[in-house]
């Protein structure tokens, strides 16, 4: 398998991960790691793929069932599979983990090691503040490391005046973040959006941000490019 870990200086207690879509054993527009059980890949081949990522964390991984939204569950869970966008913990072993192919997913940790989290982004949920919600689980959410991972980059993320207006509306420095084009739409950029709104939550230790997923097709998923394909995972843990 080829999985990323972040460049970020996270205390040596807290562990981080995303996966690529490289070696698992998938198949076709799947092929080869999709941790997505929703995409309409074989189950048998998912849950081997998923048994694959469970060997490279050390803990208990919770699956999300992700919604574009706001919320956020505090790990160890009594729902199996969580309506939410985000995943917070403070006990060790609990494998804080989102499902993305263009979406920007965000790993969150304490300066001390003792909290972590992870949130799936989309231009929905960054604009409804789902980072913010995640940032409020924790004690001292200025005193926060962030990293940022794969997710469709600035000249491939193309949307409608209807988003653009939305993030304006709401903050008009986020017109730095969008560039027109010729057909009367933009390229949003989806870190600097991300990067402004935790900046503005008091966060100054904001890393990565160097991917595409849309470009780097082979390393990455990307939704906006394929339509029907395979999920990576970001994840993020607490040891001992």
């Amino acid at each position: 398998m080829r999985y990323l870990e972040p460049d970020w200086p996270a205390p040596s207690n807290v562990r981080a991960l995303t996966t690529t879509r490289v070696g698992g054993v998938s198949h076709g527009r799947f092929s080869s790691w999709n941790l997505g059980m929703h995409v309409g890949d074989a189950p048998d081949d998912v849950a081997k793929n998923r048994l694959l990522l469970a060997k490279q964390v050390e803990g208990d991984i919770t699956w999300l069932d992700q919604v574009h939204g706001t919320q956020v569950t505090r790990l160890p869970s009594q729902d199996p599979h969580p309506k939410a966008d985000a995943a917070f913990a403070e006990t060790t072993g609990q494998v804080c983990t989102i499902m993305t192919a263009d979406c920007l997913p965000v790993l969150f940790c304490s300066d001390d090691g003792q909290q972590v989290a992870a949130a799936h982004a989309g231009w929905r949920g960054l604009l409804h503040g789902v980072l913010e919600s995640t940032l409020s689980m924790f004690e001292a959410p200025s005193r926060c490391l962030v990293w940022l991972g794969p997710a469709i980059g600035p000249q491939a993320f193309e949307v409608g005046e209807d988003v653009y207006q939305a993030f304006t509306t709401l903050s008009p420095e986020a017109k730095v973040a969008f560039m027109p084009t010729d057909n009367h739409k933009y390229f949003a950029d989806l870190y600097m959006l991300a990067t402004q709104r935790l900046q503005q939550a008091g966060v100054t230790a904001v890393y990565g941000g160097e991917f595409c997923t849309y470009q780097q097709a082979d390393q990455f998923y990307s939704y906006r490019r394929d339509g029907q394909t395979g999920r990576m995972a970001t994840c993020i843990w607490r040891v001992k």
